[in-house]
C-alpha cells in the first residue's frame, strides 16, 4: 500500500525559502511520477508542480516557475519542493500525490494523497 507524508512548512517572511519534502512508502518509487499541489480554504486544489520518474523532466504551473524547484532523490524514496521567493498568496497547505503520467495537471490523474502540510508566508 502507497502511503506519502509530506513535511517542511512552516512560517517564513516574504522573500523566505522553505524546502517541502514527501517520503514515500513503496517498492516502486523510482518508477512513479510525482506531483506537488496546494490548497487554500474555500478554493479548488491547484497543481504546484510534477517530476517524471527518473527526475530529467520537470512541469511546473507559471505561479511558481522561476522560484520553486522540484527534485527526487529515489533512493530515499522521496521527492522534493524547493521554495524560493516566497510570496504571501504562496501560503497554503501543500499536498504531494502520485500522477499517472507525466505534466498531468489534474488532480483526477493523481492519486495516494498524502495528508499535507502548511505553508505560511507573512508581508
Amino acid at each position: 500500500q502507497v502511503q506519502l507524508v509530506e513535511s517542511g512548512g512552516g512560517l517564513v517572511q516574504a522573500g523566505g525559502s522553505l524546502r517541502l519534502s514527501c517520503e514515500a512508502s513503496g517498492r516502486t518509487f523510482s518508477s512513479w511520477v510525482m506531483g506537488w499541489f496546494r490548497q487554500v480554504p474555500g478554493k479548488e486544489r491547484e497543481f504546484v508542480a510534477s517530476i517524471i520518474w527518473s527526475g530529467v523532466s520537470t512541469d511546473y504551473a507559471d505561479s511558481v516557475k522561476g522560484r520553486f524547484t522540484i527534485s527526487r532523490d529515489n533512493a530515499k524514496n522521496t521527492v522534493y519542493l524547493q521554495m524560493n521567493s516566497l510570496k504571501p498568496e504562496d501560503t497554503a497547505v501543500y499536498y504531494c500525490a502520485r500522477g499517472r503520467y507525466y505534466a498531468a495537471r489534474s488532480i483526477r490523474e493523481y492519486d495516494n494523497w498524502g495528508q499535507g502540510t502548511q505553508v505560511t508566508v507573512s508581508s
